[in-house]
């Protein structure tokens, strides 16, 4: 077995595709830092003085300081007068001014380091299925199985090598992003609430993984279809028509929205994903004559165990029927 793995890690090195699908990996974060960094540089102290001495931003900054949970999103997570009128001052300014202001509270829930999270998972997946697409177009897999005639083995082993290669890339990649973005803030003295960073690293592994079954799902998909375009024709229409139809099947009665993927996916990769549903509500919270109080609370909250349950089920359903087929078709 491991000199199987090794074979296919070769192969998975010298495919051209693959090489600049990881290029950009590592290129896309690096220009997506760049940009974050320009965009939120901080205001000269020039700059500062001028804008809040104006009248409305110092009254402003004032009603801020009172009352910040109306004022500053996310709230702030520290009562420390001195980091809430900072935080007061760089909401006020970013207002103002027109340039935000980088907050490593803001990114951990939404901001470019989802995007980033995003962007990886996406090239990984296109890794995975490029991978064993090229097999099947030249048709070099049958010659491989003359090597190695159990297919289970030939499955597993590529199996392992685009999942090793897709958590090891975005691990790398997203751990080096918010180590820039925390850089970023020490180097500009921002504040950052306890447990934040802590956080932001959850968040990393929790979006390693996700890109590494990414991986595993796009390879398993394309040695199911056999074609990498089929492949991703059929993820496109997933994601396109996938939600539209589960959305309809919901009116037609029944609550659908835990069974959104989109919402299983943020769940997963943020922790935890609060929506509103009033499908199951009774009918007494819409027509005022009782309803209220809990009962009548639309909020549901969709935990990273849900949604990773249910994303690995999908994993699970696509491994097996792809494991499946190639043991069972004709290779040509």
């Amino acid at each position: 077995m491991r000199a199987l793995l090794r074979v296919e890690a070769t192969r998975l090195r010298w495919r051209r595709a693959v090489v600049l699908l990881l290029v950009a990996a590592v290129a896309l974060p690096a220009l997506i830092l760049a940009s974050v960094a320009w965009s939120t540089r901080p205001v000269s102290e020039a700059e500062q003085d001028q804008i809040l001495s104006q009248r409305y931003a110092a009254k402003e900054v004032r009603r801020c300081e009172r009352d910040p949970e109306n004022f500053l999103y996310p709230a702030p997570v520290s009562t420390d007068a001195a980091q809430v009128e900072q935080a007061c001052r760089a909401q006020i300014l970013q207002w103002y001014g027109g340039r935000a202001t980088l907050r490593l509270e803001a990114e951990t829930r939404e901001g470019s380091l989802l995007g980033v999270v995003a962007v990886v998972g996406l090239l990984m997946l296109l890794m995975g299925t490029t991978f064993v697409g090229h097999d099947w177009n030249s048709g070099s897999m049958s010659n491989q199985l003359l090597f190695e005639p159990r297919r289970a083995r030939v499955w597993a082993a590529k199996a392992a090598v685009v999942t090793l290669v897709g958590a090891l890339v975005a691990g790398t990649v997203l751990a080096a992003y918010w180590t820039g973005l925390w850089g970023l803030a020490a180097s500009r003295d921002l504040a950052t609430g306890g447990g934040v960073v802590g956080d932001g690293f959850e968040l990393v592994a929790r979006g390693a993984l996700l890109a590494a079954a990414g991986a595993l799902g796009g390879y398993a998909l394309t040695m199911l279809f056999r074609s990498t375009v089929a492949t991703i024709g059929v993820l496109f229409a997933v994601s396109v028509v996938g939600g539209t139809l589960i959305g309809l099947l919901g009116s037609a009665g029944g609550s659908t929205e835990r069974w959104q993927p989109q919402l299983n996916v943020l769940a997963f990769v943020t922790n935890e994903l609060r929506y509103y549903d009033e499908s199951d509500l009774p009918e007494e919270c819409f027509t005022g004559r009782g309803g209220s109080g809990e009962e009548c609370n639309g909020e549901r909250v969709l935990t990273a165990t849900d949604g990773g349950l249910y994303l690995g089920a999908l994993l699970l359903g696509a491994g097996a029927l792809s494991l499946g087929s190639y043991r069972r078709r004709d290779v040509p």
